[in-house]
């Protein structure tokens, strides 16, 4: 089945400390339902050194549960559900319930 949100989507946060701020989808881990989203969920880390990296304590962003997330609308920009439409020429796209616009390109 294809995912609902993918990588580059710009998603709203619908609970949590970071409700209603919206951002861009970074990451998505299928397996676990998770999704990391770009400024959103921040945490601080405690980074060792390396020959590469700066150490002390970073700021990061968190893995969210992608239940609580929604993808915005292209036309307004607030929350709705996906639906699911095929094409003429047979594509699969995704569409917002919203508004009836295609996400995907």
């Amino acid at each position: 089945m294809a995912s609902k949100i993918k990588k580059g989507d710009k998603v709203v946060v619908l609970t949590g400390r970071d409700k209603g701020r919206s951002g861009d989808v970074l990451k998505v881990f299928p397996s676990e339902n998770r999704a990391i989203v770009q400024g959103i969920n921040m945490v601080k880390r405690h980074q060792r050194q390396t020959p590469s990296e700066e150490g002390g304590i970073i700021n990061k962003e968190a893995p969210l549960h992608l239940s609580n997330l929604a993808i915005a609308d292209p036309k307004d920009g607030k929350p709705t559900r996906v639906g699911f439409q095929t094409l003429k020429d047979g594509r699969k796209v995704r569409v917002a319930k919203r508004s009836g616009e295609t996400i995907d390109g």
